[in-house]
């Protein structure tokens, strides 16, 4: 069973795929869109790598304000995460993402790669963060904050 992960972002989308036994995330790609709702060939490029590994469940991490209150970026996300599920016919765990980013920053700063390598590659490495971050929580039977932002901390 693969499970796919995602960073959804104004401009790109991380995407990391969990290994065939769900323990470990790598890295895949980023896709790119010139404008933040041009969303088509994103979701032909999510369909092709769907279809590739044969993913089960998506994993989308859900950019909650430290405070825990929902902003601009959470709601395209959860508009995000409806077109997903309502094209794919998958289901959508949201992922608490809160401090992926910053964890992939610091995992690429101590790999010492430049700034433009970081820049490169950020997207793809938070993706890789949020579902590790799910497959952990799996890993030690505790239960996914998932379905509604409602339910999550």
């Amino acid at each position: 069973m693969r499970i796919l992960g995602l960073d959804f972002g104004e401009k790109t989308i991380g995407v990391a795929v969990s290994d065939p036994f769900g323990w470990t995330a790598q890295g895949l790609s980023i896709i790119r869109r010139t404008k933040e709702d041009a969303l088509k060939s994103s979701i032909i490029q999510l369909g092709a790598v769907i279809e590739e590994y044969g993913v089960e469940t998506i994993v989308l991490g859900y950019p909650k304000n430290m405070n825990n209150t929902i902003g601009p970026r959470a709601e395209k996300t959860l508009e995000f995460k409806s077109k997903l599920e309502k094209i794919f016919k998958l289901p959508v765990i949201l992922w608490d993402e809160r401090l992926s980013t910053v964890a992939a920053q610091r995992g690429l700063l101590e790999a010492d790669l430049s700034r433009k390598k970081r820049k490169a590659v950020i997207d793809k490495t938070a993706a890789v963060f949020i579902l590790q971050g799910y497959l952990d929580s799996l890993q030690n039977n505790r239960t996914p904050q998932n379905n509604s932002p409602e339910q999550m901390p």
